[in-house]
């Protein structure tokens, strides 16, 4: 038996042998084929000596000498980044510890910057009005450089704007719009959510037509297109730092895709009403709304399992989250809720926050409900928009278990989605005629626009 497993060894040391001359004798044009082959323009060429470095590494490092290299090399990225984004940095601060710390804090949800005391009420001529939709703005999201918004629409077109200068920089039309000989991918039906990657490579829209297109925010051409939902997708989220993509619909459910590899991952069931909103951060979990299920769940992705939060009642129309345990939400009653992921129940809510029949107003003549929240990320500031010819912005109290009013800012129009900048020295409200999901009343006296609002002196933005 023993010399059964002997010659049977030599055979197959015999055959490697020969594979490894092949692989000799083919190698050379195999490298020639790949050099000549065209790849994309997002590929990454690595220099020779880079490339000869890698292989040293791998042939005389030991593994936890590896890990140390590696280390290294991410605290050395982490040091770029943060001179990248800052510029008034002293040779004696320690950016990479101070990155560190606070990302720990923010996957803790312990994370908060307060800055509502410092905001400022803006005058009418402060803020920046921008046109460019025919209809009812209804979703919007701001590139993570706080340089680009992109805003979708009744109308079924994505619009571009430079938040900077305050200007429109390109268009995707509407499908039914006929661009030339190319063929155009735009939406058929009305626009409901937006959202782009935290690395700005990837933008996705979603809507009426049951399709969730994937773009390119740099020339706004199409990459690729997923289907799956069966009704409407009313909300998009990107999770942090990653291609991982949450779709919410009307049919009741919640999609997680992969932009990496472009494809779908899973479909999370629950709701027993349309999906009305959803966010999600930096952990692999994502909150959303269930409208008249009067109900928000939290799915929390790898452990495959739910929370679910019971509301007081109405329907539950818009979420944000303020960092990795608490959110606040808004409901088609006007109320205002502050939720923690430990409580099943709200822990503070204010009742007709955005006041029906609002005196104030002339413009405000039926229920004013709260369309749309926004939160400045692990800070004590949100705001929140509705009917009732007001933006209003408010103050997260004692550890984020209450809410105080700061000030209105005048706005006539449905408020229909709302996003801090980066630092939240800007506020954006995409602002219609129409509420985004219905067209249950009209109001004729407002304009179809995007509003930039600064909410800082220019002299605490910098501080921020």
């Amino acid at each position: 038996m023993s010399s059964f497993f002997l010659s049977n060894a030599n055979k197959r040391k015999k055959k490697n042998t020969k594979l490894k001359s092949s692989q000799k004798k083919t190698s050379g044009s195999r490298k020639t084929k790949v050099v000549d082959e065209d790849v994309g323009s997002d590929f990454d060429f690595e220099s020779e000596e880079q490339a000869n470095r890698d292989i040293d590494y791998s042939e005389d490092e030991t593994a936890q000498e590896k890990r140390l290299r590696l280390a290294k090399e991410y605290l050395i990225q982490l040091e770029n980044e943060e001179k990248d984004n800052r510029q008034d940095i002293s040779d004696s601060e320690d950016v990479v510890g101070e990155r560190l710390q606070r990302e720990v804090l923010e996957k803790q949800g312990n994370l908060e910057r307060k800055i509502a005391s410092s905001c400022i009420c803006p005058s009418e001529d402060d803020i920046k009005i921008l046109t460019g939709h025919r209809l009812s703005l209804t979703c919007l999201c701001i590139s993570s450089n706080d340089k680009y918004v992109f805003s979708g629409s009744k109308d079924c077109s994505i619009v571009k704007w430079n938040l900077l200068i305050g200007c429109k920089e390109g268009k995707i039309p509407s499908g039914h719009v006929k661009c030339g000989n190319n063929e155009n991918h735009g939406h058929i039906g009305h626009v409901f959510a937006i959202a782009i990657s935290s690395d700005g490579k990837f933008l996705a829209s979603g809507g009426q037509d049951k399709l969730i297109r994937i773009w390119n925010p740099e020339d706004l051409t199409h990459i690729h297109t997923f289907k799956g939902h069966r009704e409407a997708v009313t909300g998009l989220a990107f999770r942090h730092e990653s291609n991982q993509l949450f779709s919410a619909s009307k049919d009741r459910t919640v999609k997680i895709w992969s932009l990496d590899e472009m494809t779908f991952v899973d479909t999370l069931f629950g709701h027993e009403d349309g999906v009305t909103a959803i966010d999600c951060m930096r952990s692999e979990q994502a909150v959303t709304s269930g409208g008249r299920d009067s109900s928000i769940r939290l799915w929390k992705v790898v452990a495959e399992s739910q929370l679910v939060f019971n509301g007081a009642g109405g329907s539950i129309d818009c979420l944000r989250m303020i960092n990795e345990k608490t959110f606040v939400s808004g409901s088609d009653d006007g109320s205002l809720s502050l939720w923690n992921v430990t409580k099943k129940k709200p822990l503070y809510t204010i009742h007709k926050a955005h006041k029906s029949g609002n005196t104030d107003s002339a413009y405000a003549p039926r229920e004013s409900w709260t369309a749309s929240v926004a939160s400045a990320r692990n800070t004590d500031l949100i705001a929140s928009g509705s009917s009732d010819s007001f933006i209003r912005l408010w103050r997260c109290e004692d550890g984020n278990k209450s809410i105080s009013s700061l000030f209105s800012i005048h706005m006539i129009g449905f408020v229909n989605a709302l996003a801090f900048s980066n630092h939240g020295e800007y506020l954006v409200a995409g602002v219609g005629q129409e509420h985004r999901l219905g067209r249950w009343w009209r109001l004729k006296e407002a304009k179809n626009c995007l509003c930039i609002i600064p909410l800082f002196k220019a002299s605490d933005v910098s501080r921020t």
